[in-house]
């Protein structure tokens, strides 16, 4: 039957559809019997989606003249990945799948035709994700689920993040001759989607850097911390994931600090945003790359490649929140995508939170982290850590394609000689401001089951976006707020999300005094009441 099914493409799909009626006949005896058939055994082996190569690489501070382009990076880490499993280069040339996770700054007709064409290949499927840092486990559990269907052999997801050079040959006004064109259109994975509206962005807040803090204060608030406090526990939980830095080849900044060095502002660490100076914030400006080579048991036993570098796809799952823009939520502390993805994620793999060895969270401002615990009832000490990497503030890489950072390290954590076989692996991704959510469950054993995306759980609180008044007048309490800082280190801005005592939502400028915003930062907000006006355009919350 093998043979027939490599000499005939169309005789494979009419045995597989044959195979998988079967499958459905003796997987039901079984349940009756309490035995499994030799056929259903044997497809649940050889369909089994296997992670049996990673490939990573980080330049710094290249000329850019010098520094490897996109595609070139691209390629690179898919050779390492092809490496990594014990196969020659040339074997990438039968990939059927060929998966590029969105590239910030590289304007292109076709990428993964151009890495195909690179790499000798001629996929038949070949994808380019949208934008978003869950993508890289999306697209992973994408490439798993369809190998256990029977429909994919061999498939390789690849990324890079080349920012660093883009941004010195703008400052040096040096023309970066980078490869473009690709035949065609690529399959685009995932939708499009804005993540702000356009009431946050006329309040400055449209980026990461001013978002991600309001989670954390809010998050504070929430579990009766106080600032100074949660300045503390936020230092050491960092620290920690600086120490996983210092040890990885790859990370960008490979620098073990302690908790007071990275929470306390100084003119080579200076505010950002309140509560996060910069060693608390993701890193963009990187050079790096990443790949995952991804078969099917039958195809790695057939090429060769020995069982102690496989890894098992064990399963996954993804979710948005309910309300997407995050000023209309009503719990700024909390998301349930994070809990739905993981909950889904390993309820597929059919495992829990006790099972897992080894986590890496979505780390790109330490209210991720934060949260993903809150929701998940881990202690933010958990002796088992929360990144393999270092995180996206030191081992770097934001943008799209962290998560296949991540699952490369995972991969690699699994694999070591130490590793027990029991060992399981799960890795998060996000995207937006907590708004979209992805997890990938990995482990060294062959499960028992073919494994299969799983459906998120439901939400323990069903949320409903609060109406938000653009003009809001009246008395008012503060349900999330920031100070942003100028470059100096000064405070510049403060911005509020509060309630009317209507319900209603609004966002609000405070007034740009010095003392105020000084104030603003030294005592607890959340809560607070006051005064919110519209004048000149805009919202003014002013403390009672």
């Amino acid at each position: 039957i093998r043979g027939w099914q490599q000499e005939d493409s169309a005789s494979e799909s009419i045995l597989l559809q044959a195979a998988a009626a079967t499958e459905t006949v003796n997987s039901s005896l079984a349940r009756y019997s309490g035995t499994e058939s030799p056929v259903t055994s044997n497809i649940r082996e050889e369909r089994q989606p296997v992670l049996v190569g990673v490939g990573q690489w980080t330049q710094r501070d290249a000329d850019p003249g010098e520094a490897l382009d996109p595609l070139a990076t691209l390629e690179h880490v898919s050779k390492q990945a092809a490496e990594s499993a014990g196969l020659p280069a040339r074997a990438l040339a039968d990939l059927d799948t060929l998966s590029i996770v969105s590239i910030l700054g590289w304007r292109v007709g076709n990428a993964p035709d151009l890495l195909a064409e690179r790499l000798g290949a001629g996929p038949k499927r070949k994808m380019q994700t949208t934008l978003g840092g869950e993508m890289g486990c999306r697209l992973i559990n994408e490439l798993a689920s369809e190998i256990a269907a029977g429909r994919s052999q061999m498939a390789l997801a690849a990324g890079c993040n080349n920012v660093r050079t883009l941004r010195k040959a703008r400052e040096a006004k040096t023309p970066l001759d980078w490869p473009s064109g690709g035949e065609g259109e690529p399959e685009t994975f995932g939708a499009e989607s804005a993540g702000t509206n356009e009431v946050e962005n006329s309040y400055g807040l449209r980026l990461p850097p001013q978002i991600y803090p309001i989670f954390g204060n809010a998050l504070r608030a929430h579990q009766g911390l106080s600032i100074d406090d949660h300045k503390e526990s936020m230092g050491a939980m960092m620290s920690e994931f600086t120490k996983v830095a210092a040890a990885n080849p790859y990370a960008w900044f490979p620098v073990e600090r302690d908790g007071e060095e990275i929470t306390h502002a100084t003119p080579t660490n200076r505010m950002v945003a309140f509560p996060y100076t910069k060693y608390l914030n993701a890193v963009l400006e990187t050079d790096q790359g990443a790949a995952v080579l991804v078969l099917s048991a039958a195809e790695a036993r057939k090429r060769g490649i020995p069982e102690d570098r496989w890894v098992y796809w064990r399963g996954g799952a993804h979710k948005n929140e309910d309300v997407w823009f995050f000023s209309q939520r009503p719990r700024l502390h909390a998301s349930e995508g994070i809990r739905g993805s993981v909950g889904g994620a390993l309820r597929s793999a059919g495992l829990g939170l006790d099972d897992v060895h080894h986590f890496d969270f979505y780390s790109c401002f330490p209210s991720a982290v934060e949260v993903a615990c809150e929701m998940l009832g881990l202690a933010q000490d958990d002796p088992r850590g929360f990144t393999v990497t270092g995180g996206l503030p030191y081992a770097g890489g934001p943008g799209n394609n962290y998560t296949l950072h991540a699952i490369a390290g995972m991969v690699e954590r699994l694999r070591r000689p130490s590793s027990a076989a029991s060992e399981v692996g799960l890795v998060t991704g996000n995207g937006w401001y907590l708004t979209k959510h992805s997890a990938t469950v990995l482990g060294r054993e062959c499960p028992e089951v073919l494994p299969a995306p799983g459906e998120p759980v439901a939400p323990r609180e069903s949320e409903e976006a609060l109406p938000l008044v653009e003009e809001a007048n009246g008395n008012a309490r503060v349900d999330g707020y920031t100070v942003i800082y100028a470059r100096d280190g000064s405070p510049e801005t403060g911005v509020v999300i509060g309630r009317l005592e209507s319900g209603e939502r609004f966002l609000a400028h405070t007034p740009s005094d010095r003392d105020l915003l000084e104030s603003f930062v030294a005592h607890e907000q959340i809560g607070a009441a006051g005064c919110v006006r519209f004048s000149d355009g805009q919202n003014r919350y002013d403390p009672s």
